[in-house]
């Protein structure tokens, strides 16, 4: 996907870019190439890869929530910033928290943060089931990428979600994973409203967008730890 191309798809969710945005996402991807020569911060380096499956991927989002309005996401196990990133630069309505346990990728954070003046970006050096715990139902969305099964995504995250809020986590393929997470989105005080289910432009890889949402109180209900929750599913 060729910059063209990007904003010709990216026109199709929606969304018109500023040049001031179009000219921060380039400054992230020189950054990221930059960044991972020296730490592992993603395998999908190639200028129009990045644009297709970390820049466009990210905004696919949009597709299950209004994030043009004023309202507070978490992207959890955010990794090199993706989706996070990438939203906290097209929507700037938007106030992101990113929660990463490598240090060597919250520097990164913390590097493109600086470099690209986000002020409406939050960075925490925490584990997911840490910063959970501490900050209950804070979040109007909650999204995460290629972190783990949706069970155990379920689990440590809808606790951050206000409640009428949402979890919307970005999929490849669920295979069985919506099967093996029903009692758990249950037991959380949540439920599959719908599944977004469509194909990413010019490759036609599959992507699913689960749209939970919590319809009641969990405050006593905090997440265990992430290999607690991997043993022992609820």
């Amino acid at each position: 996907m060729n910059i063209n191309s990007f904003n010709e798809e990216v026109k199709k969710l929606d969304i018109t870019l500023t040049k001031d945005q179009m000219k921060k996402l380039e400054s992230l991807y020189e950054l990221l190439v930059s960044y991972n020569e020296n730490v592992n911060l993603t395998r999908i380096v190639e200028k129009e890869e990045v644009y297709l499956k970390h820049f466009y991927d990210s905004l696919t989002l949009i597709k299950a929530y209004n994030l043009k309005k004023e309202v507070s996401l978490c992207d959890v196990g955010t990794g090199a910033g993706f989706p996070g990133i990438v939203l906290a630069i097209c929507f700037p309505k938007l106030k992101v928290t990113l929660v990463e346990k490598l240090r060597k990728r919250v520097d990164f954070l913390f590097l493109v943060k600086k470099e690209l003046g986000l002020d409406n970006i939050f960075i925490c050096n925490e584990r997911a089931e840490v910063f959970a715990r501490n900050n209950i139902e804070k979040y109007d969305i909650v999204t995460s990428r290629a972190f783990a099964r949706l069970n155990i995504l379920v689990e440590i995250c809808m606790p951050l979600v206000k409640v009428n809020g949402y979890f919307i986590p970005l999929k490849a393929t669920l295979d069985e994973e919506l099967k093996e997470a029903e009692s758990t989105i249950e037991t959380m005080n949540s439920t599959l409203e719908k599944l977004i289910t469509f194909n990413l432009p010019i490759e036609g890889s599959i992507r699913n967008l689960p749209v939970i949402k919590k319809v009641g109180n969990n405050k006593k209900r905090y997440p265990r730890k992430f290999s607690e929750i991997k043993k022992n599913p609820l």
